[in-house]
């Protein structure tokens, strides 16, 4: 006879928005935590119905356009009766071994929390080079120790509720985890497009407040010999500098970093990173044609409507 896993004491928090796609596989992952959260952004599909059918707990969040985003709020918010919380994306997913591991993390007094490592999958392949492995993120922490960075980018049209590429700022030292979470969304391309055209206002806004040299306070900071996430925003504050970053893009990821050994799925992400890449600088140069607005040019007095053009009438 088979024994049930024992409950896990750790309160999972999934932000939402129509995921109906992806939410069954991720809640099913999730059934040893003694308690999960659904934070939901008024969705129109059956996301709610699909949580409550899990047992999970759904809460509404209704943005006001400024800071805190859906993963601050949540955790300023939510009544959780674990110490322990853990954030995890609609099209994520915890394997067995790595509830085990959290299991006996968690009652280590010398961390407030710990990097997991990430295996991103793409048309149903795991992206294995190309620098997408190791993809370290802080997701297990004591939810009282932890909050997600400001980055001033909470006012910039299109990118959403929640929190993008943001981290988590712990005060202590951080662990690492040795399994995986799981990431693959379940939807099509267009769903990626879509999601990455949101994604790149943000990024753009952040290249724009690097270039600006906006005050660190309130981030994780950048630092070359911190641990891997300060590493990869100190770089970042040279990659924004550099000229044909579409290019370097493709090509650090598909040639230097061996992203051609994952295929055609390897080729294709390739490409989509370098579009991605292209209409970040885009929306950056916006940002800096009209002084910090993105997607707004606000007309002056003395403009003038465009003349629309008279058409003339084609007679048979």
């Amino acid at each position: 006879m088979t024994s049930t896993p024992a409950q896990v004491p750790i309160s999972v928090l999934i932000p939402a928005k129509n995921e109906e796609t992806n939410l069954p596989a991720c809640l099913a992952s999730v059934k040893r935590a003694d308690e999960v959260f659904v934070v939901d952004s008024q969705s129109s599909d059956r996301t709610v119905e699909i949580s409550e059918s899990f047992g999970a707990k759904v809460v509404q969040f209704h943005f006001n356009g400024r800071w805190p985003k859906k993963k601050n709020w949540s955790l300023e918010n939510l009544p959780f009766r674990n110490e322990w919380v853990l954030i995890l994306d609609c099209d994520e997913r915890i394997p067995t071994e790595l509830w085990d591991e959290m299991a006996s993390a968690i009652s280590n007094p010398n961390y407030d929390g710990y990097y997991i490592n990430r295996k991103v999958f793409f048309l149903g392949q795991w992206i294995r080079f190309g620098g997408k492995y190791p993809d370290w993120n802080l997701r297990l922490f004591r939810h009282q120790k932890g909050r997600y960075e400001n980055l001033g980018t909470e006012e910039v049209p299109n990118t959403g509720d929640n929190e993008v590429h943001e981290h988590v700022i712990l005060e202590r030292p951080a662990g690492y985890l040795n399994h995986d979470i799981l990431h693959e969304d379940f939807r099509d391309i267009y769903q990626w497009l879509e999601r990455h055209n949101r994604y790149s206002n943000w990024e753009a806004r952040v290249y724009y407040n690097l270039l600006e040299g906006r005050d660190e306070a309130g981030t994780i900071g950048s630092n070359f010999f911190g641990d891997p996430v300060q590493r990869k925003r100190f770089i970042k504050k040279v990659w924004v500098r550099l000229p044909f970053r579409p290019l370097l893009r493709f090509i650090w990821f598909y040639i230097i970093k061996l992203g051609f050994l994952d295929g055609k799925a390897g080729y294709i992400y390739g490409r989509l990173l370098s579009q991605y890449e292209y209409q970040i600088g885009v929306k950056l140069y916006e940002l800096r044609k009209f002084g910090g607005q993105l997607n707004q040019q606000f007309p002056t007095a003395n403009s003038q409507p465009t003349k629309v053009p008279e058409v003339t009438e084609v007679q048979n």
